[in-house]
């Protein structure tokens, strides 16, 4: 017997929501309020700069076209005598007056104006961007705590039972034993440490499995024996792989070699915490698509309807072109739920093709109906005798015992024994009708 670990995933406590919590709350704050506002500015900077002219000079975070005497004064705070006023682009937390500064902006807000913006200055909140700090946020907790030990990781933790419950269905849908999944879903590297003889009765235990019933398809799909292919010489990983997986896929479905495969690579995660996409490939595809597609695809309406409601506001005028925060808002709102709704279903497993499941549903109830078939033979075959073969049999009977019990000759056994038989058969003929008149009545 194959000695098989047993796996006791981390139960999910209290420090592994704290971390995860903490670890998100953190890349949050650090990104919107240390990165975002340097995204923001070389976007516009990048984008609405002047083509030709005098270059943007930096006012200690403000980049604005100087004066006449304005780059004199560069690296110095902005003042109004300092710049023209055509370009300017402020994204600091500093509150602005025209007085001074040339401009009007509040504390906490961002400016930007240049002439391909319109006449009026753009002013934008970094309220409008919370979403996409969120999503950045949240995106570094998960991989965080999917490279930390399941003892302190969230997702580490969420993985393990994730491998544990697909192991659970495998063994549900087949009827493998513990130990045959066990060695369907190790590791390449593990597998060819075992030794030949052991693996031997697991493998020829699967292949006995996934052999069709009917001898004639048997022959037809596999036409090796195990033994014949299953050599001391053979590699069991490319065994396993190449032959065992088609065999369970072909026999049970595309989903359960499916499920089979991905926790075996899930494996390797455990070996090498870095190899994350093994990780979301079973976490997401068998455990958060399974159980919260339906929730995702209403998150994503949801966030349409957010978006279709601002638009019609700005439509409505409600919202002036001058500070599009909430339109930013609902966009990123929507953006962060179509890229969701995109993720999980790029990790969805699709549908078995419906030609597929017609063939195995056939295969299935060939034998019942073989047998339905061969019990209505038989049937008709009955029916058959009965309607003229009887007769003919009770007439020789008859013939044989009456002639047995006869010392005559020849000619009189004969007209005696055609005399009782028929006189016999009159008999049962009328009994026969009167019985059938008595069901009649």
């Amino acid at each position: 017997m194959l000695a098989q670990p047993k796996a006791k995933p981390s139960r999910i406590g209290f420090q592994h929501y704290a971390l995860f919590v903490g670890a998100f709350l953190v890349s949050t704050w650090v990104f919107h309020t240390a990165l975002l506002p340097r995204i923001v500015e070389y976007f516009f900077v990048s984008q609405f700069k002047p083509a030709t002219g005098k270059p943007l000079v930096n006012f200690r975070g403000v980049y604005a076209t100087p004066s006449a005497e304005g780059e004199k004064y560069a690296g110095m705070e902005v003042r109004k005598e300092y710049i023209n006023r055509e370009y300017i682009f402020d994204f600091t937390n500093k509150a602005r007056n025209e007085q001074e500064h040339g401009y009007t902006k509040a504390a906490g807000e961002w400016l930007a104006k240049a002439p391909k913006l319109g006449e009026d200055p753009i002013i934008l909140e970094p309220f409008g961007f919370i979403i996409l700090s969120i999503d950045i946020g949240f995106l570094v907790a998960v991989l965080l705590t999917l490279i930390l030990p399941p003892s302190i990781g969230l997702m580490s933790a969420k993985v393990e039972e994730a491998i544990e419950e697909t192991k659970a269905k495998v063994r549900i849908q087949t009827g493998f034993s513990e130990e045959v999944i066990h060695v369907l879903t190790m590791r390449d590297e593990e597998l060819r440490q075992r030794d030949w003889a052991e693996l031997r009765p697991v493998f020829l235990y699967v292949w006995e499995r996934t052999t069709p019933e009917e001898e004639q398809a048997a022959s037809r799909r596999y036409p090796l024996r195990f033994e014949e292919a299953f050599t001391e010489d053979v590699d069991v990983v490319k065994f396993r792989k190449e032959v065992l997986d088609n065999r369970i896929r072909e026999h049970f479905s595309d989903f359960v070699a499916r499920e089979i495969v991905d926790t075996r690579e899930a494996q390797e995660w455990r070996r090498n915490r870095l190899r994350i996409g093994k990780a979301l490939r079973l976490y997401m595809s068998h455990h958060f698509a399974e159980k919260y597609s339906n929730a995702v695809t209403g998150l994503a309406y949801g966030g349409a309807a957010l978006l279709i409601i601002a638009i019609g506001i700005r439509g409505l005028k409600f919202i002036p072109a001058t500070r599009p925060t909430l339109i930013l808002f609902a966009i990123f709102l929507e953006f962060s739920m179509l890229t969701l709704l995109a993720f999980t279903l790029f990790y969805t497993e699709a549908e078995e093709r419906m030609d597929k499941m017609l063939k195995k549903m056939e295969d299935a109830a060939r034998g019942q109906l073989e047998t339905l078939e061969q019990q209505s033979r038989d049937i008709h075959r009955l029916a058959e005798a009965l309607e003229g073969g009887t007769a003919e049999i009770i007439r020789q009977r008859v013939r044989e015992a009456v002639s047995a019990y006869l010392s005559s000759d020849d000619a009189v056994r004969k007209a005696l024994a055609e005399e009782i038989s028929e006189r016999i058969l009159a008999g049962l003929r009328a009994t026969v009708q009167q019985g059938n008149q008595g069901h009649t009545r």
